[in-house]
């Protein structure tokens, strides 16, 4: 049986430590998602486009138009098959691009500026979004001709000994500020800028259960795979992660939910802000970027303890996101928008390629076997080769139970793969350019492309397209 090539010890490291690789986005990126299987990553920027690289090769895959030119896309989300990406920005619209040809599915205007937009977790026709200065909106595009949208509570629920004098006057200017989708797709969260956690009721619309985490806007919630864990950050300086109950569950009565503080997260010393937080795959690990400092923090939520602080480039990073199925980070540049990756190095085992290899770190005298190159008989070798020929390998069949525990399915019933047309213009890598003027860039020499350590992947070479999408071929940077 082979070994494999990399070092289990290695592989075993949850934690990535090293900045191995930057990307550019047709513009400044501002927000960035990962697909649920890994293998795409999306980008928005404040150009109002959005481009999608593949993790394989890091390369760009495709390119998305359909924003107003200059405003700023606020969020991505995808479906659980990665074929339907939700895109939302501050031109009041929310768009669904199908990427089997990059059409829009559907575009609505919301109406005000959206804060963040999220798919249902099981119908990509659905989504719930939060809005500037209004309540938050749940809609429903399963009927192609009309938009069905369903205005969802602003105000916390609170019991009758809570209510004040000045309660009404207060909760005038109480707004959601953030929502998401429970994994189930059960019940919607939503964090307000009275800095009030809300649990709403999909069906009904209705809040039925309310928490006030502090008295400062809630700036983010993330939900971890399982639909357990909660992670809220807030402008008081302080991430919280809280823990919840099965939702899912048609016995859980909304009077019995009751919610609390599970850790909190906090710079004691420095007095940190935190502009973009996000969960480990396995939600083990809270990661979070810095305000006005180029610092990636992670803490281990067993003991609340900080395990590391990645460090990358010399400028503020915005939005990370943690990859969902190994130790990889993403992370937005405030000052340049290129997209900063961390991962782990692993060496490759060369012993892996033969079991009895040996790897030496410095010469030695070798001493020849006595049948070592002995030369087999070739009638032996042709029968060991025909013995090969005879087993049966089946490396097409593809198991429809496991791709849809997965969630790898879309409608058809099949595994979905976007396709890319690698008869377009490859996207050129920084690697091989050198700026030599405003806009102007020149290729380099083969010799200053290789003193290179770090990949980055334009994603605007070649200039914007006039057309809503613009499908590009990837291409491995040069080792």
């Amino acid at each position: 049986m082979n070994l494999p090539l990399a070092d289990p010890v290695l592989l075993a490291q949850d934690i990535p430590e090293t900045l191995v690789a930057r990307l550019r986005s047709s513009g400044q990126a501002v927000c960035i998602r990962f697909s649920h299987r890994g293998d795409l990553l999306a980008s928005g920027t404040a150009k109002g486009t959005i481009t999608i690289f593949d993790l394989e090769t890091t390369g760009v895959a495709r390119k998305l138009n359909g924003h107003t030119p200059g405003r700023t896309v606020q969020s991505l989300s995808w479906d659980r098959s990665g074929r339907y990406l939700l895109s939302s920005s501050v031109d009041w619209r929310v768009i669904l691009w199908d990427l089997q040809d990059g059409s829009r599915v559907w575009t609505a205007n919301l109406g005000a500026p959206v804060y963040i937009a999220e798919l249902h977790p099981a119908n990509h026709n659905i989504c719930v979004a939060a809005l500037y200065e209004y309540r938050p909106v749940l809609a429903n595009f399963e009927e192609k001709k009309t938009i069905k949208q369903i205005a969802l509570p602003n105000l916390p629920k609170r019991a009758p000994h809570e209510v004040q004098e000045g309660t009404e006057k207060a909760d005038a200017k109480h707004f959601t500020t953030v929502a998401a989708f429970t994994p189930a797709g059960t019940h919607v969260i939503t964090g307000t800028t009275k800095g009030w956690l809300n649990l709403i009721d999909a069906k009904t619309q209705t809040t039925v259960y309310s928490m006030r985490l502090c008295s400062k806007p809630i700036l983010l919630i993330r939900l971890s795979s399982s639909g357990r864990d909660l992670l809220v950050n807030a402008s008081d300086t302080i991430i919280r992660t809280i823990k919840l109950p099965d939702l899912a569950d048609p016995k859980l009565q909304p009077d019995s939910i009751r919610l609390e503080v599970e850790h909190k997260f906090q710079d004691v010393v420095n007095r940190l802000s935190w502009n973009h937080v996000a969960f480990s795959s396995n939600a083990d690990y809270v990661m979070a970027s810095t305000l006005m400092n180029h610092d990636i923090y992670i803490w281990e939520r067993g003991h609340g303890s900080l395990v590391r602080i990645l460090e990358g480039p010399r400028e503020e990073l915005g939005a990370v996101e943690w990859h969902p199925t190994r130790p990889f980070v993403a992370a937005t540049g405030v000052e340049s928008g290129k997209i900063h990756l961390w991962s782990i190095i692993t060496p490759q085992r060369w012993s892996a390629l033969a079991p009895d290899f040996a790897e030496v770190e410095e010469n030695v005298e070798y001493i020849e076997k006595e049948d070592e190159f002995d030369i087999h008989d070739i009638s032996e070798i042709q029968k060991r080769r025909l013995d090969q020929e005879d087993e049966d390998v089946d490396v097409l069949a593809v198991d429809p139970e496991q791709l849809e525990r997965e969630g790898r399915l879309h409608e058809g019933g099949e595994e979905f793969r976007m396709p890319v047309l690698l008869d377009i213009n490859d996207s050129d890598s920084e690697d091989e350019m050198i700026a030599i003027g405003a806009g102007q860039f020149r290729r380099k020499s083969t010799a200053q492309a290789e003193d290179m350590e770090l990949g980055e992947v334009d994603g605007d070479a070649g200039g914007d397209s006039s057309d809503d999408t613009e499908v590009r071929g990837t291409k491995r940077r040069r080792e």
